[in-house]
């Protein structure tokens, strides 16, 4: 009797969630964005929720929580909504890291479904254009010959492109000296000459383009536009461009999982979504649903793996 008791529940467990995905999306779609605002991750945002309203059907809402870096969005999609697709979140890099540097109440691994994997940073070292350094290789030397000397902006202690200069000090063998900021005090800071490098997203590349920065080295797979070297291609095995993507709330049907799926992998291949992508000197980085689960269980690992190296669990933020 109890079997068939369990029996029965089961199927009407699972009939549920076959209707729900027939008739899904019956409202809006909500893209939650957890990460602190820029203009060019709004541009961004508003660029692909446009077009994803067009091929998912129904309306998709861009919104961004107020103290976004500290995992505010995130938990509210681990915690607090249904796993039915309605509510989802742009996934960034610091969730892999925050776990590891703070308390937080979700688990990165256990507590999220994984749609896809959309785009990445382009990272890179800038100084002023008649600094003295020319090359990478003129930094680190003036980084070795004054330990803690060489001063570098960059945004909040234990972000992608505060690691990523640390891992390459470690690799060098210098010690620089890091000043958190938000780009615009690092501009001034540099102009002003109270820092000597910033280490950032492509938000320098206005100042690149027009000359007032000179771009030294990126950290990712490629050379960028503007043909500097990469870190790897300088022996410096240093690799980071902040990847990012979308998830949901765990347990979401499967089928609604590869609807959305489908909706934002067409809206990676828009033409203006790809222009868009380009001129925000952005990397695309498409996963599928299954590649973007195995890829955060690594990543799980290499970001505490890279704290501890770096600036030492626990003392992020």
């Amino acid at each position: 009797m109890a079997r068939s008791i369990l029996l029965a529940v089961c199927l009407l467990a699972l009939a549920a969630g076959s209707a729900l995905a027939q008739s899904f999306p019956a409202k809006p779609v909500t893209l939650i964005c957890p990460c602190p605002p820029s203009p060019e991750r709004e541009r961004l945002l508003s660029t692909f929720t446009r077009i994803a309203s067009r091929f998912i059907g129904q309306p998709v809402i861009s919104e961004s929580p107020k103290d976004a870096y500290r995992g505010i969005g995130l938990e509210r999609i681990a915690r607090n909504t249904p796993s039915d697709g309605y509510v989802l979140s742009i996934f960034p890099i610091p969730a892999f890291r925050l776990p590891h540097m703070m308390r937080v109440n979700w688990d990165p691994i256990k507590d999220f479904t994984y749609i896809i994997g959309i785009a990445g940073n382009t990272i890179g070292v800038v100084v002023k254009s008649d600094s003295k350094f020319t090359t990478l290789r003129d930094l680190l030397e003036y980084a070795k010959s004054n330990p803690g000397g060489l001063s570098y902006g960059g945004y909040l202690r234990g972000t992608t492109t505060h690691l990523v200069m640390e891992e390459l000090g470690l690799k060098a063998g210098v010690r620089f000296s890091y000043v958190s900021g938000t780009f615009l005090e690092s501009v001034k800071a540099l102009i002003e000459g109270r820092i000597m490098a910033i280490s950032d997203t492509a938000v320098w590349a206005p100042h690149v383009d027009t000359g007032t920065f000179r771009l030294l080295v990126t950290f990712t797979e490629k050379r960028s536009r503007w043909n500097v070297p990469t870190a790897r291609e300088l022996g410096f095995d240093v690799l980071a461009y902040s990847p990012f993507g979308i998830v949901g709330p765990k347990g979401m049907d499967p089928k609604v999982v590869k609807l959305l799926h489908d909706a934002f992998n067409r809206t990676l291949d828009d033409p203006e979504y790809d222009q868009l992508l380009k001129s925000l000197d952005m990397v695309d980085w498409y996963k599928s649903s299954e590649d973007y689960a195995e890829w955060a269980v690594d990543q799980f690992k290499f970001q505490r793996n890279l704290i501890e190296r770096t600036i030492g669990l626990g003392r992020g933020g």
